[in-house]
């Protein structure tokens, strides 16, 4: 497949993310392609370790390629989008749970998608260039792919702060956030792939001091809106704050969908430090199942990526027209269409 390259070189199970031109944006068949190679190498000796990047400066992935889910979605076929979320989501449980070491490089942009596969491995390295970020409530989604589990698990209300407003973190405070383990300079990235391919051990991967974590000086604002209970009380909080910082993150929430907002302040509230990455995706994915019809995504997915206008008119006007009632039924069980992950137990036995 021109889009992805997968082999084994050495000790390594090998995958490469190669669309630099499209900054490496994850198609479906990328993602059953990874799935397909992960359970093939769970069982062979040969396979020491799994690593994981991608070709290009800029990114190692900036997302999911959606422009199919937007096409179908928009015609009332919801079943592709649906199709494409489980299998992704089944993927990413596959690299959190894995049972060999798996070592990702994190160059450029990791947003959404790229998240999913990057920041779930056991060894996640970024680099100077690293921007890591979970922008989905500016397209009407919510922050998927498991990455409701990482923020979940953010020091104080970052993880909130992070999931509403979409910003983007540098190598530091992706480390401080749990996107990633060690920072590594990327000039010695390429020696560093050949010691991993050579010899299979993880042993090699010794971390420099990352570069300062910029919203560390920030988390007593954060904390302060981000730890409120609703949109409208974090809104509130972010107004009384004068501060440049507070003016910014308010302009990020009152740009965002309402509902995909209110959704994701729930998801978090619902995880806690004994939950899942299974008990992460299986919430996601009831709201994914029904994104395209009750919710913002198409909607968010033509302002941003179709007419480019900017201009999303979201169902809700205001932060404070989201219902309680509203967000949970669209987190509520889905009944025989939950998501399960029967294809993991498998290989995992």
């Amino acid at each position: 497949m021109a889009d992805i390259h997968i082999r084994i070189e050495g000790r390594a199970g090998r995958i490469t993310l190669t669309r630099p031109k499209a900054l490496n944006a994850l198609s479906y068949e990328m993602c059953l392609a990874i799935d397909a190679a992960l359970k093939d190498w769970a069982q062979d000796d040969a396979v020491a370790l799994v690593l994981i990047d991608a070709a290009g400066d800029k990114a190692f992935c900036a997302g999911g390629d959606i422009a199919q889910m937007y096409s179908t979605g928009k015609s009332g076929d919801y079943s592709y989008g649906r199709q494409f979320w489980s299998d992704e989501y089944g993927m990413n449980a596959r690299l959190a749970e894995y049972s060999k070491p798996i070592v990702s490089f994190l160059q450029g942009f990791v947003m959404g998608g790229g998240v999913g596969v990057g920041c779930h491995a056991s060894h996640r390295i970024v680099g100077e260039t690293s921007q890591i970020s979970m922008p989905e409530c500016g397209i009407g989604l919510v922050p998927d792919v498991g990455g409701s589990w990482i923020l979940s698990r953010a020091p104080g209300a970052l993880g909130a702060y992070l999931g509403l407003t979409g910003a983007r973190v540098g190598p530091g405070d992706a480390i401080r956030a749990g996107f990633a383990d060690l920072f590594i300079p990327q000039d010695h990235w390429n020696s560093l792939k050949a010691q991993l391919v050579a010899t299979g051990d993880t042993g090699a991967l010794q971390g420099s001091p990352a570069p300062e974590a910029a919203l560390a000086a920030h988390r007593e604002s954060i904390d302060a809106a981000f730890g409120q209970d609703s949109l409208p009380a974090i809104a509130q909080a972010l107004e009384q704050d004068d501060s440049t910082f507070a003016t910014k993150a308010l302009q990020s929430l009152l740009r965002n969908s309402p509902l995909s907002m209110a959704c994701t302040l729930a998801m978090l509230r619902n995880l806690d430090a004994q939950s899942s990455i299974r008990d992460a995706l299986a919430q996601e994915y009831r709201f994914t199942w029904r994104a395209m019809e009750h919710a913002d995504f198409l909607e968010g997915i033509r302002a941003a990526i179709i007419d480019k206008d900017r201009a999303p008119r979201w169902r809700h006007a205001h932060l404070a027209d989201v219902t309680q009632a509203e967000a949970s039924a669209m987190l509520a069980a889905l009944g025989a269409d939950e998501l399960t992950f029967e294809t993991l137990e498998e290989t995992q036995k």
